[in-house]
């Protein structure tokens, strides 16, 4: 092979790379939601249909133990905290490596997709001063 198909092969080798890497991150996100979406509907239920029970049997691996009603709660709640910080880390590096894949395709960067919601505080003061 001459030296201009090794260039090419290298480039298109490093685009496949930086595709595969998005679209895994994309499935880990996808994977993480769906965790989440379970944890939601076990809080609700526990919440609910079960909140006068004092144990509930939790699922671990392939057993199950009874477990305080409470301490199951915030059980699944330290998880839903620890997933929504893997997702928004997940999301955060993903714009990264879209940007990346973009770069290497000779693709203008995306307009807008850097941009993050306001947050709750930013939010208030907004409200506030459209109060006025």
């Amino acid at each position: 092979m001459d030296a201009e198909s090794l260039r090419v092969l290298e480039h298109l080798t490093e685009v496949e790379e930086a595709a595969e890497d998005v679209l895994t991150t994309k499935q880990q996100i996808v994977d993480l939601d769906l965790k989440r979406n379970r944890n939601r509907e076990a809080l609700n239920a526990l919440k609910t249909e079960m909140s006068n029970t004092e144990n509930v049997k939790v699922c671990f691996g392939n057993i199950f133990i009874r477990f305080p009603n409470v301490k199951t709660r915030e059980m699944i709640q330290r998880d839903q905290e620890q997933l929504d910080k893997e997702i928004n880390d997940l999301r955060t590096g993903l714009r990264a490596k879209v940007n990346h894949l973009n770069e290497i395709q000779g693709k203008p960067e995306l307009r807008g997709y850097n941009l993050s919601p306001l947050s709750s505080d930013e939010l208030k003061s907004v409200n506030r001063l459209l109060k006025r």
